[in-house]
């Protein structure tokens, strides 16, 4: 091993400080994989710190993707000596969903559909966000395929409006052609009521309704409404429009560009929808699963 300082060697710089050159090697070995720890502790705690509900599985891909040769399990023993592991909180959540009502209920066509590529199955529910003084609601639309969010709107009220909102800025953002397209839902009166039905049918859409009391039907959604949560939880909006704001900025920057999910192989869904390809490795390994555990249908770490 040859290092130089400027235009000094070691053999000479160990000459001059009247040291032995074994001795001044034996040193480096011994200081050299501590510099190395702290420089990767330190990255590990600026990633934890930037996203505080990440997860050491989560920084181990970013690190990886930034060049970093690390393992999720020394990255899991790093973020628990520096107490670093993820916040976990479950919310109150409110009721939003509403299925003792006269509509149609349409048959679960998604619980076997696995999607290879975009616009063939689009999920969608409703969640509340706390405001300072009441709550808002928030109505998302996501491709099954990408986990990206193509149309969402918030209300401080629960009608069929809202979902309309948030599926009309979907359709706007999609060109997709009669019949493929698979839109699976809850059996809430904001999907079942004719309005919402009717603008599905006339685009050539299938709805598709999860059974009653089986969150599982439509995991995709309540795992995104999870992520939602990890980020507005906490946080204080003084009313709907800082509240449409933020989680403007949150859906269209940080979950669709920046955050990875182990679902799109630690992909993000802005990646998928412009390289689908990334994602079929990751399909081509995922087992079938049972109708309660279909691997599409997998929660994100």
């Amino acid at each position: 091993m040859t290092q130089q300082q400027g235009s000094l060697s070691v053999e000479r710089m160990c000459t001059l400080a009247q040291v032995s050159r074994a001795g001044y090697y034996r040193h480096w070995q011994a200081v050299a994989p501590r510099t190395a720890e702290t420089a990767l502790r330190d990255e590990v705690q600026r990633l934890a710190l930037a996203d505080r509900h990440y997860g050491y599985r989560r920084i181990a891909w970013s690190l990886r993707r930034a060049g970093w040769q690390v393992n999720h399990k020394r990255v899991l023993r790093l973020m628990r000596e520096d107490n670093l592991l993820c916040l976990r909180k479950k919310a109150f959540v409110p009721a939003t969903t509403d299925s003792r009502h006269g509509w149609r209920i349409y048959p679960n066509l998604a619980w076997r559909l696995r999607p290879t590529g975009v616009n063939q199955l689009w999920v969608a529910d409703i969640t509340y966000v706390r405001l300072a003084e009441g709550f808002a609601y928030l109505a998302v639309v996501l491709d099954a395929f990408s986990r990206c969010v193509i149309g969402w709107a918030m209300a401080e009220h629960l009608e069929a409006s809202l979902a309309l909102a948030a599926l009309d800025m979907a359709l706007a953002s999609r060109d997709i052609a009669p019949g493929p397209l698979v839109h699976h839902s809850d059996r809430g009166v904001q999907y079942a009521c004719g309005d919402y039905i009717g603008r599905l049918e006339a685009r050539g859409i299938q709805p598709s309704m999860s059974k009653v009391g089986c969150p599982y039907d439509n995991a995709m959604a309540e795992s995104f409404m999870k992520t939602l949560k990890e980020e507005v939880d906490g946080r204080s909006y003084r009313d709907l429009t800082q509240a449409r704001q933020a989680i403007e900025y949150f859906l269209a920057e940080v979950y669709n560009r920046q955050r990875l999910h182990s679902a799109l192989g630690y992909n993000t869904p802005a990646e998928i929808e412009a390289d689908p390809t990334l994602l079929l490795s990751a399909m081509k390994r995922s087992t079938a699963g049972s109708p309660t555990n279909c691997p599409d249908f997998a929660v994100s770490r």
